[in-house]
């Protein structure tokens, strides 16, 4: 009876221990196999800022902020007719007879001319949406303009190394500037021989007030040719006039605008999104067209500052910020 009880109590030790080893290899299998899931996460991570690598160093795993690449847009604020709109602008009625205008009766031009606020801003908010050339308006219809008494700038910021643009109003009076909005945009085409690093340059430039809007059919010379205009510059057209602070080149020749239009397979012409959001262009800012016309329609009246920095850490912005007027 000894042998068998050996036997027996053998053969369970031997059995456990090939259990055992079974499950450790199992385990060493997930763990190996999770570890590839990781490492290929990274690598596609890291596939996506080759661009950003080559001309930055190394490419931060997460930003150091919450806020860094939050979207966020508090653009209809500035449109609101109702107590949710920003403090620099104000809600008025039309009418046709204003005490600032006593020999004729007031046109929406006249608005905008007293206002220093933009025919395309005023438009947007008369038609209640994005429609910046319907510029009627009857007695008691009510817009936004911006407040005469504020000592208002507009100011962007592009991150060249990640082709996002932050869209700031600032307030000297009190000090203060508010984030409006996060955009995509294209930039330059990477270049080591550049200080920038790009075809677009770094710094701080005033943009100028030769301003255009153009539509299919707008011809103009670019490069010494005649060409339609939306094919290269798309909707809109605000050049850099002069550098303020740090720039790398001069600031002619650049400028901010919408994406370039091309024909379709029907040979109609179309707005070639592709060419937001990447490396691409001669130099100037790239946006898309609904962007490009937004920004366009608030800005253009102010002046403003446009500042090109390799990081948004590297920013010498206005003033404090604040959160959430």
């Amino acid at each position: 009876m000894a042998l068998p009880r050996t036997l027996l109590i053998s053969s369970v030790v031997i059995f456990g221990l090939i259990g055992a080893v079974a499950l450790i290899k199992k385990k060493s299998a997930s763990h190996a196999a999770i570890e590839q899931i990781v490492q290929e996460v990274s690598l596609d991570n890291r596939s996506n800022d080759t661009a950003s690598q080559a001309v930055s160093g190394p490419v931060r795993s997460q930003p150091d902020s919450a806020s860094e690449f939050s979207d966020v847009d508090r653009i209809g604020q500035l449109f609101a007719l109702d107590s949710s709109k920003l403090p620099i602008v104000e809600t008025i009625s039309y009418t046709s007879r204003v005490p600032w205008l006593k020999d004729r009766p007031a046109w929406i031009a006249d608005y905008a001319s007293h206002y220093a606020t933009s025919r395309h801003f005023i438009a947007r908010s008369l038609n209640r949406k994005p429609d910046y050339f319907s510029q009627k308006a009857s007695p008691g219809d009510r817009f936004n303009v911006f407040k005469r008494d504020l000592n208002l700038t507009f100011h962007l910021l592009i991150d060249l190394s990640k082709c996002r643009m932050k869209f700031y109003y600032y307030d000297a009076d009190s000090n203060e500037r508010v984030l409006l909005k996060t955009y995509r945009v294209g930039v330059g085409r990477v270049d080591p021989k550049r200080s920038s690093g790009y075809l677009t340059p770094t710094g701080k430039f005033l943009l100028g007030n030769k301003i255009a809007v153009y539509r299919p059919g707008t011809m103009g010379f670019f490069q010494d040719r005649k060409v339609e205009m939306i094919r290269v510059f798309g909707t809109r057209w605000i050049p850099f006039e002069k550098e303020v602070e740090g720039c790398s080149e001069s600031a002619k020749g650049f400028g901010i605008h919408g994406a370039p239009w091309i024909e379709d397979a029907a040979g109609q012409l179309v707005e070639d999104r592709n060419k937001v959001g990447h490396y691409e262009s001669d130099g100037c800012i790239r946006l898309l067209s609904e962007d490009i016309e937004e920004i366009f329609s608030i800005i253009v009246t102010k002046p403003t500052t446009i500042e090109l920095v390799k990081d948004f850490h590297d920013a010498k912005l206005p003033g404090v910020e604040k959160d959430s007027p």
